[in-house]
């Protein structure tokens, strides 16, 4: 194992290594509660996400230890989750939204090999990218403080805050005080440690009842991708380009940031450059379009494994300590189960990684309103439209006007202008998915 991981050129131990890596598992534990309560209430099974979450992360975390050596975590991203319930929300059955996400794995799955990624990621401004990640960031939080209750509908002013003596607001108040509490103190798995307090509040306060902790793990559910061509017709049929196209941008932009500043974190970038980076890319790929076939939304690269990397973790033993942990979670069902019926347990979680997201915004020049204006649009746009795509397109189309108006058309990439036609066809002639 020491001689397969490479773990005394790393200058790092087998033990070193556990415990970086258990040390991950608990930061990001929390998902394996969140993706579930997300996606079911786009009416997929709960136990099939379930599953799904946890097939998907062993999937791409074990073939990220195990063919690119990297301490890196992967899992349903936050925010994909959100947007995959504004797709099935739009008219489209949870079935056939799964499809845009298989085809959209398949997709990065292919670009993996070749150099038109790196081109890609070259070609979007950083002021967009910055803009996305904070964009989503407004937009999960605003579903976490709406799934709690500390937000609610107002008929006259389209949201209100909530009802703050109900004990659901009031748990998830000090929930996600707690949590920052913790985050303060750098106490490691703030979040899942959060969760589990609240948890036991709940439990003592009967707003959650046990059923048993453990059970065999069950997928008892239908597959959600068989055959390779049907996720094509439906994606033709239901005019799910968009879809397809916000999952991979939005995938690329986020596993490749978080690889690098992952991998720079932990010293193993050398001259800029990433060794079996392919790899790397690969085992994100490889998770969302098996994640697809059982039933979540798309996996990336979590900023989590910073944690474990902070711990001492260098090789893909860390994240493969993170897969196996992945594996146990799954006879943990009943327990899942009943977390998860306490939105005050899990929203906290969806703030707290929303505000950390914002953190991007700080990368925008809001001096030169041309990087500005496009950057502000995307950011108001994702949580106020309910929809990320939304946000992504406006921002594309916005960001080469104000450049031609500046006169810097020039200076803009001919890959954003092709993407700003294709967004502006989708908004305004295909229904906007």
């Amino acid at each position: 194992m020491s001689k397969f991981f490479r773990l005394e050129e790393h200058g790092t131990t087998i033990q070193t290594e556990i415990i970086a890596g258990l040390t991950t598992f608990l930061t990001m534990a929390y998902i394996i509660v969140v993706n579930p309560v997300i996606l079911s209430s786009a009416g997929v099974p709960f136990n099939q996400v379930f599953m799904a979450t946890i097939l998907s992360a062993i999937v791409g975390t074990g073939w990220m230890a195990l063919c690119a050596n990297y301490p890196i975590a992967i899992a349903p991203g936050l925010g994909m989750n959100a947007y995959f319930v504004t797709v099935v929300a739009s008219g489209v059955d949870y079935r056939v939204a799964f499809s845009s996400v298989f085809l959209a794995g398949i997709i990065f799955l292919l670009l993996s090999f070749t150099s038109l990624r790196e081109k890609l990621i070259i070609a979007i401004p950083e002021t967009l990218k910055s803009a996305i990640t904070a964009g989503i960031g407004l937009f999960i939080a605003f579903v976490g403080l709406r799934l709690s209750g500390v937000i609610v509908g107002d008929e006259s002013n389209l949201v209100k805050l909530g009802d703050l003596q109900s004990i659901g607001v009031i748990l998830t108040l000090i929930g996600i005080l707690l949590s920052v509490v913790l985050m303060i103190l750098n106490v490691k798995g703030s979040l899942f440690i959060s969760m589990i307090v609240i948890a036991i509040i709940s439990f003592f306060t009967g707003q959650i009842h046990f059923d048993g902790f453990m059970a065999l793990p069950n997928f008892g559910h239908e597959l959600m991708i068989t055959d390779p061509i049907t996720p094509f017709k439906n994606v033709i049929a239901n005019g799910l380009y968009g879809a397809v196209l916000s999952f991979l941008l939005i995938t690329i932009f986020d596993t490749t940031g978080t690889m690098i500043g992952v991998t720079k974190k932990a010293g193993l970038m050398k001259d800029g450059n990433l060794e079996n980076a392919k790899q790397a890319l690969l085992a994100d790929a490889i998770g969302t379009t098996v994640g697809s076939i059982f039933g979540t939304s798309p996996t990336s690269a979590y900023i989590e494994s910073g944690t474990g990397v902070a711990a001492g973790g260098r090789t893909g033993l860390t994240a493969l300590t993170v897969a196996v942990m992945f594996a146990i979670s799954s006879f943990f069902f009943p327990v899942v189960s009943a977390i998860s019926s306490v939105s005050a347990i899990t929203s906290p979680a969806l703030v707290i990684v929303g505000s950390m997201m914002m953190a991007s915004a700080a990368e925008i020049d809001w001096e030169d309103l041309s990087e500005a204006f496009p950057a502000f649009i995307v950011i108001l746009t994702m949580p106020l439209t309910n929809s990320i795509a939304t946000g992504l397109a406006l921002g594309f189309i916005t960001y080469p006007i104000t450049k031609a108006i500046k006169g810097e058309a020039k200076s803009v990439h001919p890959l954003v202008y092709a993407f700003a036609v294709l967004f502006f066809i989708q908004l305004f002639f295909l229904g906007g998915h």
